[in-house]
């Protein structure tokens, strides 16, 4: 159902971040003060360094190639590109991009699009920034961590 991915550590950029035992981030959102609340919270973070943001899913698109971060942060309704547009984009170009979604739709069709786009979790905006960080670092580990109002909908 969800499409073949590789899990292993590459030695592009993603290294860099294991060198450091930072988790390089790149945070996509439309809404100005959602992405610098979040760049903010999530620099007070140990272990955790913003590396890009990006406004749309054509600019998520471009810093993501151009930047390979450990862990992507995405939004879904962005302007020019949406969210699983860019998710698509990104894997077809850089199988290895590890995407988390960030998203308020809780929707079946929205989850099960993203993640057969390419993303390895799903998390609600209505997460706890605890639940945020576990998320990153799940997804920077391989794994695939879902809301659980998510995970309910999937099944």
């Amino acid at each position: 159902m969800w499409p073949a991915r590789r899990c292993r550590r590459t030695m592009d950029r993603r290294g860099e971040g294991e060198m450091t035992g930072m988790i390089r981030l790149l945070v996509v959102d439309d809404h100005l003060i959602v992405r610098e609340g979040l760049c903010a919270m999530l620099e007070m973070r140990e272990g955790l360094i913003i590396v890009g943001k990006a406004a749309d899913g054509e600019e998520a698109v471009e810093q993501a190639l151009a930047l390979r971060p450990d862990v992507i942060l995405m939004d879904l309704q962005m302007p020019r590109k949406n969210g699983i547009s860019a998710i698509h984009d990104i894997i077809d170009q850089w199988p290895d991009a590890r995407i988390l979604v960030l998203s308020s739709f809780s929707e079946e069709v929205q989850i099960v699009e993203s993640m057969r786009a390419g993303a390895l979790g799903y998390l609600l905006k209505t997460a706890r920034p605890d639940e945020l960080i576990e998320g990153i670092r799940r997804v920077y580990a391989g794994e695939m961590p879902l809301d659980p109002q998510v995970a309910r909908q999937l099944v």
